[in-house]
Formats: structure tokens, sequence, C-alpha cells
């Protein structure tokens, strides 16, 4: 079975990682048509395309910057416009600098919610007023909403709105019959973290239940839970992804 069959499909910040593999996922689960967003990584996503397109899905590259609110509009309305409507939203786009709260600029902070916080707003609003009646949007928040790190207070406080804006869209959109659910992964496995911060990837398998980091498709396997009929009446929920870590105590 094929959970998103005929479904159309936007994943922003698809270039890479977690995006790369929802976009991948949302294809192989018989997602129609799926909209790879990029800003910059132009050359990475249309070798997510190439994915897509070679498990049987249309694909097309969108880029947008989405620190900018009318971006955000074009992007989802050009991915409707190819895609002949939008069934899911996957709001992945993101990032996550390190900064030492005291001496953090208002800039600084600015940057990181725009681009993680305002961007989910903008284009749930917009892809909102063009879904029908069970569409789904869903929000890649972090464990960092409720367990901050050093360093990341402009990221975890922009991750811990994703989830509250979460909850609220559900209320305001249920009656329109569209859901809106947040991920939170833990850490997720990249290509050469383990020998650029050994001490983190070995602290967190030993705090771990199920003993490794993640993987980009432990999280798009819940996006394709939230996105299909399988969660139909789930919604204003956040769904943690993260091996069990933050089951334990932090002590």
């Amino acid at each position: 079975m094929r959970l998103l069959e005929g479904q159309i499909a936007l994943v922003t910040g698809a270039g890479g990682g977690i995006g790369r593999g929802i976009a991948l996922r949302f294809a192989e689960q018989g997602c129609a048509a799926v909209a790879v967003h990029c800003r910059t990584a132009v050359a990475a996503a249309r070798e997510v395309a190439a994915g897509v397109e070679d498990v049987g899905a249309r694909a097309v590259v969108l880029e947008a910057d989405l620190r900018d609110e009318e971006e955000c509009r074009r992007l989802v309305r050009e991915a409707a416009e190819w895609g002949g409507g939008l069934t899911a939203l996957v709001n992945n786009a993101g990032v996550q600098p390190t900064r030492p709260l005291p001496g953090m600029t208002a800039a600084q902070w600015r940057e990181v919610v725009d681009t993680n916080l305002t961007s989910v707003f903008a284009c749930t609003q917009a892809a909102v007023e063009i879904m029908r009646p069970g569409g789904s949007v869903t929000h890649i928040a972090s464990i960092e909403a409720s367990h901050p790190a050093p360093e990341h207070a402009h990221y975890s406080a922009s991750k811990a709105a994703i989830v509250m804006h979460a909850r609220s869209a559900a209320l305001e959109y249920g009656p329109h019959g569209i859901r809106v659910n947040t991920v939170s992964p833990g850490l997720i496995d990249r290509a050469g973290l383990a020998e650029s911060w050994p001490e983190g990837v070995e602290r967190w398998t030993r705090r771990a239940p199920l003993s490794r980091l993640g993987r980009p498709e432990d999280v798009a396997d819940a996006c394709v839970f939230l996105a299909s009929p399988l969660a139909s009446w789930i919604t204003g929920h956040d769904l943690v992804v993260d091996g069990g870590v933050t089951a334990g105590a932090g002590w």
C-alpha cells in the first residue's frame, strides 16, 4: 500500500538532509508530484528531483528566499500551478547557527526567526488558501523546542514557536478540513558528523534507548504518516522522532 497515492506535495528546504529524505519518501509512497524547494542549493535540489522522477513521480525545482513573505507566497502559488493543486505542505526549511545569547544581535536573532518561523507562517497561510478539505501541513520542529542546547537560543525559540503555531493553526484551519502537525526530530546523522563532533555522537548514542542517531528516513516516515489517511483524525500534534532520548532524565 502506498500511503500518499495521487497527492501533490511541496517540501521546503529539500536540497539535502532531512528535506531530501522527505521528498524521496513522499514519491516512494505514491505522490503524483513533488515540488522541491531550495534557496541556493540548486544542484543538490536537482539531484533530489531526479530521484523523485526515478520512482515515477513528477518533480520540479523551485527557488525562493523564504525570509521574504512574498517569496513564500510565490513559491506556494508556483508549486500549486505546476502540480495542478496542492494536498500536502512540509515546512522543512531552516537554519541552525550556534551563537552565545550574550552579545547576540537583533539582526542575528531575526535571521533565524524569519527563516525558521516566519516562513512557516507565510507558507502555511498561502497553502491553506489553495488546499481543499483533506489537505495537510507538517512543520519540522525539533526536540530543542523543549530541550534547548547552549548557544541555540534563537533556534530553540523558533522551534518552540513552530510547535505552537501548528497547534494554533490546527484550531483555526480544522473547520476548513486542513490538518496541521509538527515532527520534532532528535539528532539526525549526516556525512562527517561523527568526525566533526565525536563526543556529541557518543553522548547521544549512549543516552538514546535505541542506541543510534536518527536518519532522514526516520523523519520522512513520520511526515508520510501525518500526510496520509492514517492520520485523518490527528491535528495539532507534535510527533517526536528521537530514538527515545527525551524519555529519560537529562541529569
